[in-house]
């Protein structure tokens, strides 16, 4: 009876990106409604994902910011640099021309990091390596089909039917 009991993995990871038209976000997490805090994107404008320890407020700042065609690199050095918590967040920003950044401080769980591409920024948490933000990447990158087929596909790493 006194077996030791391995509490399941739990991750965060996230994947913004445009196809140059439209502007998304796809995130899994192990916390109930993520929805509602870590993807942000508007229309002709970008995308973000705010994660780990989440800020909210980089949501509308990033999108304000983002209105004022400041690139995805510009915006996350302003959000971050204005918060005294950056080194416990993750952030993931796509701009309208397709410029992409990520963001993972310094005190974040192992593993944590990102990549990107243009058009694309993928991001991650409490994650088994760097083997799982390339996945994203790599299949949404070798992905075909609409925007939103490409972002789920990405989360499951499996191509889309097209």
């Amino acid at each position: 009876m006194g077996g030791l009991v391995q509490s399941p993995t739990v991750a965060t990871f996230s994947i913004c990106a445009t196809d140059g038209r439209d502007f998304g976000v796809a995130v899994a997490s192990k916390f109930l409604a993520v929805g509602s805090v870590v993807p942000w994107a508007r229309a002709g404008i970008g995308a973000l994902a705010t994660q780990a320890m989440a800020n909210t407020s980089y949501g509308p700042g990033g999108m304000e910011l983002l209105s004022e065609r400041l690139p995805a690199q510009v915006v996350l050095e302003r959000l971050t640099a204005a918060d005294p918590e950056r080194d416990h967040r993750q952030l993931g920003i796509v701009d309208r021309d397709g410029g992409s950044a990520t963001y993972t401080g310094s005190a974040c769980f192992d593993w944590a990091g990102g990549r990107t591409a243009q058009g694309c920024a993928c991001q991650g948490n409490i994650l088994s390596g760097p083997e799982v933000a390339d996945a994203l990447l790599d299949t949404f990158l070798a992905s075909s089909g609409d925007l939103c087929d490409r972002l789920l596909a990405a989360l499951r790493r499996r191509k889309p039917i097209t």
